[in-house]
């Protein structure tokens, strides 16, 4: 089993999952708020999330993801598509992209009117 760790600035969330499960597979799991506008079928790119550490770990990615990856905002060397990326032995560490935390907000309107109710969205700042 591995562990991977989900951030937000609204969550912080950790979930034990199978080698070979995806990075959306665990965030579905832990209720981790990460959007995946297409169902996770890599025809779009509000899975994109920043894997802090443990990236090293991930399976590789193919030219279908870069591709996808080319519409994300904010892309960085440690950027994958969750609905792509399946985790090794590796612990990692996942922050979600203010792009797919709205993407989830837009896919969940209950929880984001909610969470507006509370004053806690949409959050001051993202990392």
């Amino acid at each position: 089993m591995t562990l991977v760790h989900f951030k937000s600035p609204l969550q912080d969330v950790s979930v034990e999952v199978a080698e070979g499960t995806t990075i959306l597979e665990a965030a579905e799991e832990a209720h981790a708020q990460v959007g995946h506008s297409c169902g996770g079928v890599c025809a779009c790119s509000t899975c994109h999330v920043w894997v802090k550490k443990g990236l090293e770990s991930l399976s590789e990615q193919d030219e279908l993801e870069m591709d996808r990856l080319d519409l994300a905002f904010d892309v960085r060397a440690n950027s994958r598509l969750s609905c792509q990326a399946k985790v090794g032995a590796e612990p990692i560490e996942v922050w979600i992209t203010e792009e797919s935390l709205k993407a989830y907000m837009d896919e969940n309107p209950e929880e984001r009117k909610a969470l507006e109710a509370q004053g806690k969205w949409p959050p001051a700042k993202f990392s």
